[in-house]
């Protein structure tokens, strides 16, 4: 590379700390050559000076520069963004008149909006992804061009691109970046992305789903096309077998099939009817946070599910989460309004009488309905729903007690994963921005002592977190745990969150030993997050196998002719007297169909009973994992069965 005497130089810090002097204008695929050869080749981005860079940017002033490969995480949002753009190339050239959206990377994937008149079908998304890869095949330049914003916005609204021209009137600067994909295609993009369509090797589309422009259900409806991208087919095929099994574990299809919930479209959408057997799965998992609660020191609280709409005021719930609340209702004597959060009904019971530091902590609990404005388009099964059950927590401590109460309730969120199979998790916690923006509620001094409080308390517990700054509720800082299931899938669970703002909004306050009044601490808690979607996370988990103590039925009786029927009956009883949920199958068919049956509903114990067994008080016990375990006398069975229900034993 040849250079003029008058051509300015830069100095470029790499990694290992080595510094190059290179010319002004140099790109850090220049530099990346000048390494190695393989290192270009292996390129994907930059990083410079911290943040991602087009390996073709030229370089202006000195730099810390990092070349980043496959190896590094944060090149796969690269490449999955690029892939965002090359389906969107392909969309233009396919079905012209078609207008863009937005086109994110997103984990696991990517996705692109588009407004267009027809559907597309799956065989579009054939071509589409066909197109794709003769569009890779032509090694078309990844390009950022530079333009004035209102040239930009000129060209967009000549091209009738209203959702570019709404996007770039609220987020571009007066000079902002476009990127083109070879001669024919460009779009308005932050960036960086890949130097060419040839490194996009690995890709598939995968479905196409309804989308509210910027998620607003009062905006136009629009149709995204959602993929995956990786960097070699071993990891594609590992996903795209993961998916899989994800569409056989889907609750959705499980919970029809083991009659275990439903959706009633007469009453609506996001409201949960549980079924029998759903009904006794709730009961253990309600039953057993109860428990808990008392054996913790919790004092069990039950609330309404309306209130004035004025408490919401005090709250600021009307304010801050009014979107999120469903409409008002006029009664005799006020607005009133479904309650979006137990929080406030909680604390008023704490304000109902004064308080010294004697009586802290206060641990309120309640298994509480609350209901919640979902966008139609958002509702998802049992995940996302419009009324669910929440088992709520509100801790009022005083400064000196909050890091034992949040190592307490660590605790208590490790155990219930534990408790219900799960062995592998992650913590988040979700810090402020040290009062930059101004969005964040409490004084330096509060947060300083809450992010201390829960950092030492996950330190405590030897629980690995991951620090997301900015990230943090308005009010205060949080935990939030996240499980992995069967699968490798993570799920948001438990969170404990500090809150600065409702005690001081309430006036909450207790008598310390100095006489005088103080604003007590307050922690929210959570731990199922909600009973709905965490019966879902649950019956995706097990894929419906439930462990024994879970189980809607954990042990059916199947007579083989209906000369065993009155023996049959006999045997539930015993079972039902200790404890056993348990039926019996009396249909007049083979006793070979009701095993195949009660193995398709995933019942933990099948108990044969023919006339042998009658006679001698036995069964002949099959395991819905294991298949046959001989004849047993019933209270032989019965000791094993306690035995496995009694320790929670996951799986059987």
């Amino acid at each position: 590379m040849s250079v003029s005497a008058e051509q300015s130089f830069i100095n470029i810090t790499l990694p290992d700390g080595s510094i190059q002097n290179v010319a002004q204008g140099t790109t850090p695929l220049d530099i990346a050559r000048s390494i190695s050869p393989r290192l270009a080749d292996a390129a994907i981005v930059a990083k410079v000076n911290g943040d991602l860079y087009d390996l073709s940017r030229p370089l202006d002033a000195d730099a810390t520069l990092q070349i980043l490969t496959a190896k590094d995480p944060e090149s796969l949002y690269v490449y999955r963004h690029s892939t965002a753009h090359l389906l969107a190339a392909a969309v233009l050239e396919l079905f012209p008149g078609t207008q863009l959206g937005i086109g994110p990377p997103i984990e696991n994937g990517f996705y692109y909006d588009f407004l267009r008149d027809q559907p597309f079908s799956s065989e579009d998304l054939e071509k589409l992804e066909k197109r794709m890869r003769e569009l890779q095949a032509k090694d078309l330049k990844f390009e950022r061009v530079l333009t004035p914003k209102e040239q930009g916005l000129e060209k967009y609204r000549a091209q009738g691109e209203a959702m570019k021209v709404e996007l770039i009137e609220e987020r571009a600067d007066s000079i902002f970046s476009e990127y083109t994909l070879g001669p024919a295609f460009i779009d308005f993009c932050r960036g960086p992305h890949v130097p060419s369509s040839s490194k996009l090797k690995v890709f598939k589309l995968l479905s196409v789903a309804g989308a509210y422009w910027k998620g607003d259900e009062k905006n136009q409806q629009l149709q995204r096309i959602y993929g995956t991208a990786w960097f070699t087919q071993k990891e594609l095929d590992e996903y795209l077998a993961k998916l899989e099994e994800a569409k056989k574990r889907d609750h959705r299809k499980l919970g029809k099939e083991l009659d275990l919930f439903s959706i009633q479209e007469l009453a609506g959408p996001g409201l949960i009817f549980f079924h029998p057997k759903g009904g006794a799965v709730r009961k253990v998992i309600e039953d057993w946070m109860r428990e808990q609660y008392v054996k913790r020191g919790y004092s069990l609280v039950y609330t309404p599910h309306i209130a004035r709409h004025d408490l919401w005021k005090v709250s600021g719930h009307a304010n801050f989460y009014k979107d999120n609340m469903f409409t008002t209702m006029e009664l005799d004597d006020a607005e009133y309004q479904l309650k979006p959060m137990n929080c406030p009904f909680h604390i008023l019971i704490y304000a109902d009488k004064p308080h010294s530091y004697r009586d802290l902590p206060v641990r309120l609990g309640e298994l509480g309905t609350v209901y919640r404005y979902e966008r139609s388009g958002t509702m998802h099964g049992l995940l996302r729903v419009r009324g669910f059950c929440q088992d709520d927590a509100h801790i009022f401590c005083t400064p000196e007690q909050i890091e034992d109460e949040i190592v307490d309730c660590l605790q208590f969120a490790v155990d219930t994963l534990h408790t219900y199979g799960f062995t592998e998790y992650e913590a988040e916690l979700s810090t402020w921005d040290k009062g930059a923006s101004g969005k964040y509620d409490g004084s330096p001094e509060q947060w300083e002592l809450a992010e201390r409080s829960l950092m030492k308390a996950t330190e405590r517990l030897n629980l690995k977190v991951k620090v997301m700054p900015d990230e943090a509720a308005f009010y205060g800082p949080k935990i939030d745990m996240k499980l992995v299931d069967a699968i490798g899938r993570l799920w948001q669970l438990s969170t404990v969150q500090f809150d600065f703002t409702l005690p001081r909004r309430f006036n909450l306050e207790y008598v310390g030993e100095d006489g005088k009044k103080h604003q007590p601490y307050m922690v929210h808690r959570a731990l199922y997050g909600s009973i709905e979607r965490f019966f879902g996370i649950l019956i995706e988990h097990y894929a419906g196998a439930f462990p024994v103590w879970l189980a809607p039925i954990q042990a059916i009786v199947l007579p083989i002719t209906d000369r065993q029927l009155d023996y049959a009956r006999a045997v539930r009883q015993q079972l039902e007297d200790a404890g056993l949920r348990a039926t019996v199958d009396d249909r007049k068919e083979k006793v070979n169909l009701k095993i195949r049956d009660a193995q398709m509903q995933k019942i933990p114990y099948m108990l044969v009973v023919g006339d042998r067994e009658a006679a001698n008080g036995q069964v002949s016990v099959r395991n819905r994992r294991h298949g046959d375990q001989g004849v047993r006398s019933v209270a032989e069975f019965l000791t094993d069965a306690q035995k496995v229900i009694g320790e929670k034993i996951p799986v059987e």
